[in-house]
């Protein structure tokens, strides 16, 4: 299977960016494989890890625990006292719990967000590990290909000596047979 320089050139330069990377890392033996999460990580900024963090605490069940034990004790506590700092429908409780959701939302959001980014990452990482697997799975075909050409000839090559064996034995058996 021969291709012609002129046209090899022009298939490879048809390529997409990623997979003439991909390639030049086959024909160089290199691998494509990298940790991304690591890459992903190294590019946050301290407010990206801070809302990473809160959005990580706000969504895990030590915050649901410790969120109800202190209405409850907000409640408990004004409920109780002679001269309640909020009392009774507990105005002040909803204005904190107002304020805790309108901030919450949007670092949660920023969160989703880069996870989101990070989830492309990823994918585009695992593309290219797949993209440079296949083009190895078609090298290793070309290869095995060859080798079983090259067996052919082989075998084609000793079966023909077989032949021409024979047909010297057997002439050399009718040259003797004949006296």
């Amino acid at each position: 299977m021969s291709v012609e320089p002129h046209a090899l050139l022009e298939q490879v330069r048809a390529l997409d960016h990623t997979s003439r990377h991909v390639l030049g890392r086959l024909l160089q033996r290199r691998p494509v494989a990298r940790d991304p999460n690591a890459a992903f990580e190294r590019g946050l900024t301290v407010g990206q890890r801070a809302a990473d963090r809160m959005a990580a605490f706000g969504g895990s069940w030590t915050f649901v625990a410790l969120f109800l034990l202190a209405m409850a004790a907000w409640i408990a506590a004004n409920a109780v006292a002679r001269r309640p700092v909020d009392p009774f429908p507990f105005i002040l409780l909803n204005l904190a719990l107002s304020c805790l959701a309108a901030l919450q939302a949007p670092v949660i959001m920023m969160s989703q967000n880069r996870q989101a980014a990070k989830d492309r990452s990823d994918a585009q990482h695992d593309y290219e590990v797949n993209l440079k697997a296949e083009m190895e799975v078609a090298t290793l075909h070309l290869k095995l290909d060859e080798l079983r050409e090259r067996q052919w000839s082989e075998l084609i090559e000793l079966q023909r000596r077989q032949l021409a064996l024979l047909e010297e034995l057997a002439e050399r058996g009718r040259g003797s047979g004949s006296r």
